[in-house]
């Protein structure tokens, strides 16, 4: 036991001071006590500090110089567009086209329309200048909210989320990042880092303070562009909210990943991983050169890497994701050709209960499915039809409508079986292509392709069967061989009975009707070549 204090040790600790007063001893413990809290507090913020640095999984660090091993991959990404655009389309146009058939227009591959977030049979909302502009929909009933409460569910109105308010918006997953670190790895969203941008939102090249590569979407709102949000002053935030429902718990390697997002006053910025070698519209249509170098079993396994990461999203999710904008500028490309989906803007759940969804037609002109395009009612197979539009171009090199061209060469379906029809199949390929396919390699692509256009929805295979299809060595396919057995009446056959021309008549709208002489059997378009 230890002994007393001496006498005046004692009194002087027990004498009153001049704070409240307190006795000194009392104060002396009121300060070690503060004193060991700040101690505490300084050590957590070492901790989060040290945990918000720590390499994410994911996230690709600043590219190193290619050496000896590195894959074949020229040193500049050929610029041919920004990843986003907006574009709006005259009203006369779109009427025209959606009478042939097809999807709403899109010059060059690479714009994206944006819808404004309702159901109805609309198309869009006409401006002054007599255009008409599609703006992005979120998924009405199938929205994502999580409060400074820590609750986070589905909301079934703008109302809800309004009562939770944008201060709160804490979702359950993710990294939180602060306005100021994505200000510093932009260099304050300088226009010099940007890779894409469109009416509602801008993507810029970031580095984090630990060196890694992010790519930083951010959303505008009326502060920043008021005259693009006088029709809908909210479309921001329904971006946001499609965006964050859409893949904010997604993690497949094909298909690109949102790291976290920042949600401070009026911003709403998401973070993706860095793709760092720009997407497949670049590669196929830009300047390469007189040889690209895209092989064509580098473009194969970049088919199967899509179809892979598009088969995730319908089938390996609940509810299911319709992307709605498959095309070749939102297939994003590493150093080493892997393909990955990004853009899910357009996005729409499905439940598991539900054949289909009706809903406001948006898309990409050339890649959107014919009976979406003319009735609105939208289901996976849509996907599957862009799908295989995009296998075309990957074949072909040719943009899914080009009015550069000739008359009878501008939509690359027709143009493409007009050429099976006619057995051209050297006009089919790339001649940028080193080398060629066999031609069991081709006709296996080809048939793919164009089982995926079909014009009933029905018989076009779900994107699990057309990872199959790719895979196989076995070809043709089994349940195909019926349908290639001699004297059975199809179409093709019939058109090269004596009288008739064995070519492929022009497609107007019956051809999205099924009644194509080419089109309702694609194996017989392939059969002979």
């Amino acid at each position: 036991m230890s002994p007393p204090p001496p006498p005046l040790l004692r009194d002087q600790l027990s004498r009153r001071t001049a704070v409240l007063g307190l006795r000194l001893w009392v104060l002396l413990g009121i300060a070690v006590g503060a004193a060991f809290l700040l101690l505490l507090a300084l050590i957590s913020l070492h901790l989060a500090a040290a945990r918000r640095r720590r390499p994410r999984k994911g996230v690709a660090r600043a590219p190193a110089p290619a050496g000896a091993g590195a894959p074949l991959s020229p040193s500049t990404i050929p610029p041919v567009s920004k990843e986003i655009q907006e574009v709006a389309v005259h009203v006369g146009s779109l009427r025209h086209y959606l009478e042939m058939g097809h999807a709403f227009l899109k010059d060059g591959g690479a714009a994206q329309h944006h819808g404004d977030g309702g159901d109805g049979d609309s198309v869009g909302d006409a401006t002054a200048h007599g255009s008409q502009r599609v703006h992005i929909e979120a998924g009405k009933g199938r929205r994502m909210l999580a409060c400074a409460n820590g609750e986070v569910g589905p909301v079934a109105s703008d109302v809800l989320a309004a009562a939770c308010g944008p201060e709160g918006s804490h979702l359950g997953w993710g990294h939180w990042y602060t306005l100021r670190e994505l200000e510093e790895a932009t260099a304050a969203f300088a226009p010099e880092h940007v890779v894409g941008e469109g009416g509602y939102g801008i993507v810029y090249r970031g580095v984090l303070s630990d060196g890694y590569q992010v790519a930083v979407k951010n959303l505008l709102n009326n502060r920043h562009a008021p005259h693009l949000f006088s029709f809908d002053r909210g479309q921001a935030e329904r971006e946001f909210r499609v965006e964050v429902e859409a893949i904010g718990r997604v993690r497949h390697k094909n298909l690109v990943r949102l790291l976290g997002y920042c949600a401070e006053g009026a911003h709403r910025i998401l973070v993706y991983e860095y793709v760092d070698n720009g997407n497949l519209e670049q590669w196929l249509h830009g300047d390469v050169g007189p040889v690209s170098p895209l092989t064509w079993d580098i473009r194969m396994s970049i088919v199967l890497g899509m179809a892979k990461g598009i088969t995730y999203l319908h089938e390996g999710l609940e509810p299911k994701v319709v992307h709605r904008d498959i095309k070749s500028s939102n297939i994003l490309l590493d150093r080493r050709w892997n393909p990955k989906v990004s853009d899910f803007g357009l996005a729409k759940l499905l439940g598991s209960d539900s054949n289909y969804v009706t809903t406001r037609v948006m898309g990409t002109f050339g890649y959107v499915a014919p009976e979406y395009a003319s009735t609105g009612m939208l289901n996976e197979r849509s996907d599957v039809y862009s799908f295989g539009i995009l296998i075309m171009e990957i074949i072909s090199g040719r943009s899914p409508v080009d009015y550069a061209r000739p008359a009878g060469e501008v939509n690359l379906v027709e143009w493409l079986k007009n050429k099976v029809t006619n057995r051209d199949y050297e006009a089919i390929l790339d001649p940028k292509l080193p080398e060629k396919p066999s031609s069991k390699a081709l006709k296996k692509a080809l048939l793919v392709a164009l089982r995926c256009v079909d014009p009933d929805s029905q018989k076009r295979p779900k994107m699990g069967h057309v990872i199959h299809m790719l895979e196989v060595d076995d070809f043709p396919y089994r349940e195909d061989r019926r349908t290639l057995r001699p004297g059975n009446g199809s179409p093709l056959e019939r058109a090269r009975t004596p009288g008739r021309p064995a070519v492929a008549r022009s497609c107007d709208s019956s051809c999205y009707e099924g009644n194509t002489t080419t089109a309702s059997t694609p194996s017989r378009l392939v059969q002979d070549m």
